[in-house]
């Protein structure tokens, strides 16, 4: 068993005024998109939302999901993890996947799962553009969840992954998808002009 965690906390601030997570792709909201595509990987998944009244939750109510209330969201992706990544159940390994990914399917999870078992010498696998520029969804091993509890600032999980480049698994998935987030609404307007 793989968890994956989605990190929905985040206060979408960019969007001035909207939430990028509730913009709907294929008819739905997107968050409720990217744990329907977890789920289908028949592995379990918990979403990290900033409170259990957040309208995401509403997005998330009858799916097969265990949502993780993060006090420590206000602080940053730093604090989201902190949070979220303490309530996860003991596994080998666990998997975080930003939730405003919009094009990450459920086959690039299962691409990263699958490298994860051929090659267990590793501690981190992630998923990469085309061209190998690190992005997600990515694997940790949980070696390495003690230090998740010390994170601070906004950088995410970079102080635990920049430094074990050299014991990660790139697995390439299609185009830039592995890194394209839509921050903004003309990120938005400029990705629907291609995806109808």
């Amino acid at each position: 068993m793989i968890p994956i965690l989605i990190l929905a906390a985040g206060g979408s601030t960019r969007m001035r005024g909207s939430d990028k997570l509730l913009e709907q792709v294929a008819g739905q909201p997107l968050l409720r998109l990217q744990a329907e595509r977890a789920l289908a990987t028949g592995q379990p998944v918990f979403i990290a939302l900033p409170r259990a009244d957040h309208p995401r939750a509403d997005a998330l109510a009858d799916l097969d999901v265990t949502m993780l209330v993060v006090h420590e969201a206000d602080e940053g992706m730093s604090g989201t993890l902190r949070g979220a990544v303490a309530q996860l159940p003991a596994t080998s390994a666990f998997m975080l996947l930003l939730a405003d990914l919009v094009e990450i399917a459920t086959d690039d999870m299962r691409a990263v799962l699958h490298a994860q078992l051929e090659k267990p010498d590793h501690l981190i696998w992630r998923g990469a553009t085309e061209d190998g520029k690190p992005g997600h969804p990515i694997i940790l091993d949980s070696s390495l969840r003690p230090q998740f509890a010390t994170l601070s600032g906004d950088d995410g999980a970079r102080a635990i992954v920049a430094p074990l480049a050299n014991r990660t698994c790139l697995v390439p998935l299609n185009g830039n998808r592995a890194r394209r987030d839509l921050d903004t609404p003309e990120d938005w307007a400029e990705w629907r002009k291609n995806n109808v």
